[in-house]
């Protein structure tokens, strides 16, 4: 088969198909041929960030990076689609929907790279921040959820208002329907404004350990309606946030230190120059601890059964086991102490005096003479 004779094929093949058919097939061709390229270039552009930012100092490149991972294949698809549609003389009743697909791929695909955006800014700020300031972490974890709602609620009115739907009256029928929601739902409400006000006034934060009437536990998470602590035994204690506002919390974790009162008792044996040496011992003993500020040591008062002498000192930590630790080295010293003193801790101890009165004694001597007659 000669060129001549392969052109005259080629041309009864192409006299077969219509422009329209022919519109469609490169289309079809563009459309492949496009998807393939965006794909490939996507793959490309990924790798090349990627290499930037192991090597660069910055972090808008690993945010870029987080943004094209979002990059769905759907929405290559889309646009792949809608500039191949391009090609063939589409029917105007077609075009607007076309346009309208695209448009909300569009809106979707931005609200996963501003999502992605999000995520990746706020984690980084609550990494560098949760060692330093808690509390400024757990509050940009909640603003999180609230960022996240904001943009996906714009989102959808765009794309509401963009498949023709009035979006002002479905505002305004929202706003009322909110309202029988609010008045049927006050107790979740008032958990979720609770939590906004523990996330902005800071009365905890993650990590704290707090004591509420007779629980207590370290603070593991804050969330809309509940916070939860894990108490010293080992088990989650779940608080709703509207009740946990309106009890007494203590916070040991905004402890600077501690103030300790150790009360001690001696007998009342002790002779008054050793009972005078005493507080400036126990004044000795607790200055020589590290970590510790000494505030007094006194003769208190007379006891039901012991001399008592009060001391207070400041640990300089909030930590329980330092507090402990010196707590325990102090009770060592002043037990070896006293005892080389020959110094004895009171006890509860009573002492009874048996006297004889004057005609207990007289009834006595009568009997008595009364057997020495009987004798005699």
């Amino acid at each position: 088969m000669n060129w001549s004779e392969i052109r005259t094929w080629l041309d009864e093949q192409w006299s077969l198909l219509d422009q329209r058919s022919l519109d469609w097939l490169i289309a079809g061709a563009a459309f492949l041929l496009l998807f393939l390229t965006l794909r490939l270039l996507l793959a490309v552009v990924k790798g090349r960030v990627r290499c930037w930012s192991e090597l660069s100092k910055t972090d808008w490149d690993d945010a870029l990076c987080k943004m094209l991972d979002a990059t769905r294949g759907w929405f290559l698809l889309v646009v792949s689609a809608f500039f191949a549609l391009l090609i063939p003389d589409l029917d105007e009743e077609f075009r607007p929907i076309v346009r309208s697909i695209a448009v909300i791929a569009l809106l979707l695909q931005g609200a996963l790279w501003g999502n992605a955006l999000l995520e990746y800014r706020l984690q980084l700020y609550v990494n560098r921040r949760m060692e330093t300031d808690p509390a400024s972490a757990t509050t940009v974890s909640m603003l999180s959820f609230v960022g996240k709602l904001v943009l996906w609620t714009i989102v959808l009115l765009l794309v509401l208002d963009n498949v023709g739907i009035d979006v002002t009256a479905l505002i305004a029928g929202l706003g009322i329907g909110g309202i029988a929601i609010a008045l049927a739902s006050q107790n979740i409400l008032g958990d979720l404004f609770s939590a906004l006000s523990i996330v902005l006034d800071k009365p905890f934060v993650l990590g704290d350990f707090i004591i509420v009437g007779d629980l207590m536990g370290t603070v593991e998470k804050i969330g809309l309606k509940t916070t939860r602590v894990r108490s010293l035994v080992g088990e989650q204690l779940v608080f709703s946030n509207a009740d946990l506002l309106q009890s007494r919390i203590r916070n040991f974790k905004r402890m600077c230190e501690r103030r300790v009162v150790l009360s001690i008792g001696v007998t009342y044996q002790t002779s008054a120059d050793t009972l005078e040496s005493i507080p400036e011992m126990i004044r000795g003993i607790v200055t020589s601890q590290d970590e510790v500020r000494f505030d007094r040591s006194h003769f208190k008062e007379y006891g039901d059964s012991a001399l008592i002498l009060e001391t207070v000192y400041y640990v300089l930590t909030p930590n329980y086991n330092r507090y402990m630790d010196i707590q325990q080295r102090i009770n060592f010293s002043l037990y070896r102490a006293f005892s080389e003193a020959g110094i004895e801790f009171a006890y509860p101890t009573q002492t009874v005096f048996l006297e004889k009165s004057e005609a207990f004694r007289a009834g006595v001597d009568q009997e008595s003479a009364r057997d020495g007659q009987h004798d005699r």
